[in-house]
C-alpha cells in the first residue's frame, strides 16, 4: 500500500499577491483607538475605513473603484460623539451599515447609491440601550434586520432595526468583557468570547447557555471565537505561555478540544475571517505584517497549514470581502483590504489555475443577499438557512430597497386589520369575484403602505425644517 505522503488539496497552492500602488486607498488616517477590532468593513460596492475624527467618532465610505489619493476633505459617516469601534456592512443591503461607539450607541446609517458627497451626519436610527461603550456589532446573516450588538457593558442585545426595538437582552451571562460574538451559519445560535476565559454558545431567543468551555485558552490575553459551517467551532487565543493558538471544538462536547495547534509568541491579537465554502480560515494578527490561511477538514490533524502571505508593513485593521464580492474569472478566493497606518491596501488571494473557464470547484454556491426569513419571523422563532446563488456569469447586484424604520405605534397595529375585516365576509361569493376583491384588496394596502410612508418622511422634512427655522430664529 502506497502511503500518501503530501495531503491532497486544491487550496495548496492559494497566493497571496497585494495590488499595484494606484489600486490602493492612499493618505488615510486610521483610527488610533486601542480596540481589538478589524477597523473595516468592505461589501460588493463600498469600503468602510474607521478614521481619526477630532471631536466625535466617523469612519469613511469609499466606492470600491475610487482608489489613489483620497483628499482630506472627503466627507464622512460622522454622527457619534466618540470614537467609532466596530462597523459591519448589513449582508442583505450593501448600502446599509451598522456602527458601535464610545458614546455607548449603536447607528444604522443608509449610504446614497454613488457614495457620499456630502457629510453624513443623521443616522436612519440611533439604537440606545447600553450603558458603556458598544464594541460589537454584527447583523444576522439570514433574517432581515436583525443587528446584535455587544458593550463593555457585558451586555449583548439583538434589535429589530425595522422598528428600532431591543427586543432580546442578553444579561448576567458574561461576568466581564466580551471579546467577540459570532452567528452560527443559519443564525439560530452565537458563540461568545469573554475575558474571564470561558467560550460560550448561546441560544439567544431562549436566553440559555448550550455549551461552554472555561480556559479554552489559559493566556490572558484577548481570544476570538467563530462558527463553521458544519456547526463547530474554531477560537483564537493565547496559552500561559503567552503562545498564539487555535483550537477547534465541537459544541456537543467542549471537555477536550478536537485539536490545538500553537504558532507563535508575538503578542498581536489573531482575527479570524472564515469562507464556510471552502473551509479556509486565515488569520490576521494585529501589528503582524502576515496573513496566515489554514483548512478544515474531517481528517486528522483537521486543521491543516496552507501557507502564510507576508509582506514589510504591519497591520492596523483588516477588511474581508463576501464572496460574491471577488472577480471569479481570475480564481480569486478571497480579497483582504490591509489597514496601514496611512492607507489601505487590496490582497488578493488566488488559486493557480492555467484555464480560463469557470472554476465550479473553486466557487460552490455562495450565500447571496437575499434574506430567508423577515426579522418578526425570526423572533417568532423561525430558522432559516442562507439563500445560495450561483457565481458561474459574476454576481450581478441588484437594486437595494431603502432601509425604512417605522417606530412601533398603536395605531399602526390597529390599521391593517380594520382594512382586512371587511375582506372575510365574501367568501360565499364567485371565485372570480372573489379573485378581484383579493387583488383590489392588495392594491389598496399597497396604496395604503405607501401613504404611510410618504407621511412618515413628510413628517421627519418637517421636524427638520422646523430644527433648521429655529436655528434662523435664534
Amino acid at each position: 500500500m502506497i502511503r500518501r505522503v503530501v495531503r491532497q488539496s486544491k487550496f495548496r497552492h492559494v497566493f497571496g499577491q497585494a495590488v499595484k500602488n494606484d489600486q490602493c486607498y492612499d493618505d488615510i488616517r486610521v483610527s488610533r483607538v486601542t480596540w481589538d477590532s478589524a477597523f473595516c468593513a468592505v461589501n460588493p460596492k463600498f469600503v468602510a475605513i474607521i478614521v481619526e475624527a477630532s471631536g466625535g467618532g466617523a469612519f469613511l465610505v469609499l466606492p470600491l473603484q475610487k482608489t489613489g489619493r483620497i483628499d482630506k476633505a472627503y466627507p464622512t459617516v460622522c454622527g457619534h460623539t466618540g470614537p467609532v469601534l466596530d462597523i459591519d456592512w448589513c449582508p442583505h443591503n450593501d448600502h446599509v451599515i451598522a456602527s458601535g461607539s464610545e458614546d455607548c450607541t449603536v447607528m444604522v446609517w443608509q449610504i446614497p447609491e454613488n457614495g457620499l458627497t456630502a457629510p453624513l451626519s443623521e443616522p436612519v436610527v440611533v439604537l440606545e440601550g447600553h450603558s458603556k461603550r458598544v464594541g460589537i456589532v454584527s447583523w444576522h446573516p439570514t433574517a432581515r434586520n436583525v443587528l446584535l450588538s455587544a458593550g463593555c457593558d457585558n451586555l449583548i442585545i439583538i434589535w429589530n432595526v425595522g422598528t428600532g426595538e431591543a427586543l432580546i437582552n442578553l444579561e448576567d451571562m458574561h461576568p466581564d468583557v466580551i471579546f467577540s460574538v459570532c452567528w452560527s451559519r443559519n443564525g439560530s445560535l452565537i458563540c461568545t468570547a469573554c475575558k474571564d476565559k470561558k467560550v460560550r454558545v448561546i441560544d439567544p431567543r431562549k436566553g440559555k447557555i448550550i455549551a461552554e468551555k472555561d480556559k479554552a485558552h489559559e493566556g490572558a490575553r484577548p481570544m476570538r471565537a467563530i462558527f463553521l459551517a458544519d456547526g463547530n467551532i474554531f477560537t483564537t487565543g493565547f496559552s500561559r505561555m503567552s503562545e498564539r493558538q487555535l483550537a477547534l471544538w465541537n459544541p456537543k462536547n467542549m471537555e477536550e478540544p478536537i485539536s490545538v495547534h500553537e504558532m507563535d509568541t508575538s503578542n498581536g491579537v489573531l482575527l479570524p475571517f472564515y469562507d464556510p465554502d471552502t473551509n479556509v480560515v486565515y488569520l490576521c494578527g494585529k501589528g503582524d505584517s502576515s496573513i496566515r490561511y489554514f483548512e478544515i477538514t474531517d481528517e486528522a490533524p483537521y486543521v491543516h497549514y496552507l501557507n502564510t502571505f507576508s509582506s514589510k508593513e504591519p497591520q492596523r485593521g483588516m477588511g474581508y470581502m463576501p464572496k460574491r464580492g471577488l472577480d471569479v474569472n481570475k480564481c480569486e478566493i478571497a480579497r483582504f483590504y490591509k489597514l496601514h497606518e496611512r492607507k489601505c491596501e487590496p490582497i488578493i488571494m488566488t488559486v493557480p489555475r492555467k484555464s480560463d473557464l469557470f472554476q465550479d470547484d473553486l466557487y460552490p454556491d455562495t450565500a447571496g443577499p437575499d434574506p430567508a426569513l423577515e426579522a418578526e419571523e425570526w423572533f417568532e422563532g423561525k430558522n432559516g438557512e442562507p439563500i445560495l446563488i450561483s457565481l458561474k456569469h459574476g454576481y450581478v447586484p441588484g437594486k437595494n430597497r431603502d432601509l425604512k424604520v417605522v417606530k412601533k405605534n398603536v395605531l399602526d397595529n390597529k390599521a391593517p386589520k380594520k382594512v382586512e375585516e371587511p375582506a372575510t365576509p365574501q367568501k360565499p361569493a364567485s371565485p372570480q369575484l372573489t379573485r378581484k376583491n383579493e387583488v383590489k384588496l392588495e392594491e389598496l394596502l399597497r396604496e395604503v403602505k405607501s401613504l404611510r410612508d410618504l407621511v412618515t418622511l413628510q413628517d421627519r422634512r418637517i421636524a427638520k425644517l422646523e430644527e433648521q427655522v429655529a436655528k434662523v430664529a435664534i
